[in-house]
């Protein structure tokens, strides 16, 4: 297809991402959206381009003394009667628009409109956020090529209704199980029903005190959760075996070892099977670009419940937080949608902390 990133799209952030969302791009179907990306970033002459899969990177070598990542996800969640973009208003629909094509626009605005950035600066376009982490495309570089990752600090455009969401929360699943024994449901006295055993890790969990921490001056609030629950033979039989998936988000003061030992605190007595875990990621506000964004923000960081790829980051060293345009809470739903007018003020912002004095 002709590419529709054309030069007086990329001049402009909101046209940028209407042109982005309006290349489907659903996890694991990026490959006409990356190639867009990589055909514009090959003709920019202040840049090195390379690909990975459909993970597009593009950086400058200008010689400065500290290097920025800013990195945005290519991929969107499924279509749902929200494809391609529409307008109304100040606001543009379309699936992909708050997450997060809005933000990776930005990174491809600034990577062919700012040829002298005050940091070097490494750009990535990445595939597979929105699926298994052995998808995701920042996962996959780590492993073929670390030293794309290399740098001082790092922005993930994703969606925070452009206010700065510093570190990440780590994230835990398990799987609880309680037990009894089988007997035919006409004398259920003969055994012992698993699926009334689980109500008291439902009532552990309901009445759970999430604890709240502080952490360089941003809070967050841990949480646990049943997410599933499974269990029952037959329709005449008392179940012997009931599992409850528990969801655990916890701070980033604990790492997994930590969060594991307190998960198995809370349902102690009970057998624990740890399925999934994601370690979080400090704030990381010290860090001389952050401080250096924040600035140029002019507003409080808060803490960023939820994870995302920060962690990943924070896992090498290197400080990051999340900035981008959409609002979180639209994330995944059907009628997603970003203003225009946080579209420019976010870029404006980028541009501030990036242009040279």
């Amino acid at each position: 297809m002709e590419n529709p990133l054309t030069p007086e799209v990329l001049a402009d952030p909101v046209q940028l991402t209407r042109a982005l969302v309006d290349i489907e791009s659903v996890s694991l179907n990026e490959k006409a959206i990356a190639d867009c990306v990589e055909e514009v970033l090959r003709g920019v002459p202040h840049l090195t381009t390379h690909r990975h899969g459909n993970t597009v990177m593009a950086r400058t070598d200008l010689g400065r003394s500290q290097r920025v990542v800013l990195a945005g996800h290519l991929d969107t969640v499924p279509l749902n009667n929200n494809f391609p973009s529409t307008m109304r208003g100040d606001l543009m629909y379309g699936c992909g628009t708050s997450d997060m094509k809005s933000g990776t626009a930005y990174a491809l605005h600034l990577a062919v409109t700012l040829p002298d950035p005050r940091y070097d600066v490494t750009y990535f376009f990445y595939e597979a956020e929105e699926i298994e982490s052995r998808y995701n495309g920042l996962n996959l570089v780590a492993q073929a090529f670390p030293e794309w990752l290399e740098a001082d600090f790092a922005v993930l455009l994703e969606p925070t209704y452009g206010i700065v969401e510093a570190g990440c929360q780590g994230t835990m699943r398990a799987i609880v199980t309680t037990t009894g024994e089988r007997a035919h449901a006409a004398r259920s006295w003969h055994g012992v029903n698993a699926i009334h055993a689980a109500g008291e890790v439902l009532r552990r969990l309901q009445t759970y005190e999430a604890r709240r921490v502080t952490i360089e001056g941003c809070d967050f609030r841990e949480g646990m959760n049943a997410v599933g629950i499974n269990g029952g033979v037959a329709g005449n039989v008392i179940p012997d075996r009931c599992e409850i998936e528990v969801n655990y988000r916890y701070a980033p003061d604990r790492d997994p070892a930590a969060a594991e030992v307190h998960l198995r605190e809370v349902f102690a007595g009970f057998e624990v099977t740890v399925t999934d875990a994601a370690a979080g990621a400090a704030p990381g506000l010290d860090a001389a670009p952050a401080r250096e964004f924040l600035a140029a923000v002019g507003a409080a960081p808060i803490g960023k419940l939820g994870w995302t790829d920060v962690a990943r980051f924070a896992a090498m060293g290197i400080p990051a937080l999340n900035f981008g345009p959409g609002d979180p809470n639209l994330a995944h739903h059907k009628d997603e949608h970003v203003e225009i007018s946080k579209i420019r003020d976010g870029a404006a912002t980028l541009h501030r902390w990036l242009a040279p004095a």
